[in-house]
């Protein structure tokens, strides 16, 4: 069989707010990809922010380790568009093709895709045709083909009569009110509009008869837009659905709990071209989980926010046991900008969010806490705990020459970002000199 095409399918915003995941929010394309390959369980997102979470995936190594530690639109890059994986695959024979979103770039053309189809906008109604018009076009193989679509970022679609808010259950973090319902009611609305454009894409792929050599990704960036998810590095911002389906031992309908990274991606599809490794890569492949020779790739997983709309230094480790949290800005309050304007937002904010402290240090115990809500970090029985992990994120922050080891990290020249005091991230900007 000749070497596999890709097709990297990925949305805004979804964390892991779909129905294989076994929330009650009706994805039945991604169901029946979930049926037919592999899901993750426990999958991360490398960055809960937007850019850097896919700069992640796309370079196989941390955000601070690619250069992507903000927002793309706001001015960030990466350090080096030659290490996005467009380029490796087309030493191994691939061309490579770009619909909807993408986020790494501020122009799309400087990052090395062989076509960049325009789409009117990177909504489903918009960027599903165009993928569907492609893979019935007889394209050439083997292909790589990155499908965005804006779904499910805010602002949401209209709830239909299927998404009726009296019931519907808001996500853990925030209360269950008319408020947080009907936003929920709003983001299932999304969710369907986003499984209906998956579907639309995965039938072109069957119809064209590229399905049975074609390996879909199907994931997204990070956590939903809810207050305490996105842009946070508990579990409700990292965690993130992970599907594969295809050649390589992808399929099954087998749910695999080891824990994986976004950036266990590249060396992945390195190992099962059969191509050698960029040597910058920082992930472990999931091929040694597909086959049943281990049961874990990773003892512990790592996580990062530098700058979403305003800057907020945070790193984060994680094992099966034990997540630490750590923020390096010295504030003791949220940062507000950094989490979209919402009516979840705003129930929190009505309620005294804006002076809430917020602690230097979190620990959690994630088989007694997973909503982790209850800081340990002050408890003396767990000292030697809170050591370990300490020590776990610095070795990791110094062998990847995290820039916070050195301070402060400023923005580049140009980009754009918001006042950490705050409240919206629509409000004013500062432009770096």
């Amino acid at each position: 069989m000749s070497r596999p095409n890709i097709l990297y399918i990925h949305s805004h915003d979804t964390g892991r707010y779909v129905q294989p995941y076994g929330h009650a929010v009706p994805t039945p394309n991604i169901q029946r990809l979930a049926e037919e390959g592999v899901l993750f369980r426990q999958a991360f997102s490398a960055a809960p922010t937007c850019s850097p979470s896919r700069a992640a995936l796309l370079t196989g190594q941390c955000a601070h380790s690619s250069g992507m530690l903000g927002l793309a639109h706001r001015g960030f890059s990466l350090y080096d568009y030659r290490q996005h994986i467009t380029h490796t695959l087309r030493g191994a024979g691939y061309t490579s093709t770009l619909i909807g979103v993408q986020h790494i770039a501020r122009d799309a053309s400087v990052i090395g895709y062989d076509r960049v189809i325009p789409v009117e906008s990177n909504r489903v109604e918009h960027v599903a045709p165009a993928a569907a018009a492609f893979l019935r076009d007889h394209p050439a193989q083997p292909f790589f083909l990155s499908v965005g679509f804006i779904e499910t970022h805010r602002e949401f679609h209209e709830p239909s009569p299927q998404e009726d808010p009296r019931f519907c259950q808001p996500p853990h973090p925030v209360p269950d009110t008319p408020e947080t319902r009907q936003d929920m009611a709003a983001f299932k609305a999304s969710a369907r509009v986003l499984d209906q454009g998956i579907g639309i894409v995965l039938d072109a792929l069957e119809s064209s008869g590229l399905a049975e050599n074609t390996l879909v990704i199907c994931t997204t960036d990070h956590g939903i837009a809810f207050p305490g998810m996105k842009c946070n590095l508990t579990d409700h911002g990292i965690g993130v659905m992970l599907i594969l389906r295809g050649p390589g031992g992808f399929t099954g309908g087998q749910a695999l709990d080891a824990m994986v990274s976004h950036i266990d991606i590249y060396p992945t599809l390195c190992d099962l071209l059969e191509i050698q490794r960029p040597p910058w890569l920082q992930g472990e492949s999931l091929l040694p989980l597909i086959r049943g020779e281990v049961d874990e790739i990773h003892e512990e997983i790592f996580a990062e926010v530098t700058y979403h709309a305003a800057y907020e230094p945070k790193r984060a480790v994680r094992t099966r046991r034990w997540k630490y949290i750590r923020r390096f800005d010295g504030r003791d309050r949220p940062v507000l900008p950094n989490c979209d304007d919402s009516p979840s937002k705003d129930v929190w904010l009505q309620h005294g969010w804006r002076d809430r402290s917020v602690p230097e240090e979190q620990l959690y115990d994630l088989i007694f806490d997973p909503n982790e809500a209850h800081n340990l970090s002050d408890d003396p029985a767990m000292a030697s705990v809170l050591e370990e992990m300490r020590g776990r994120l610095e070795r990791w922050m110094r062998a990847t020459d995290d820039p916070l080891l050195r301070g402060p990290v400023p923005a580049p020249p140009g980009a754009r970002v918001n006042d950490p005091n705050g409240l919206s991230p629509r409000e004013p900007t500062r432009t770096i000199q």
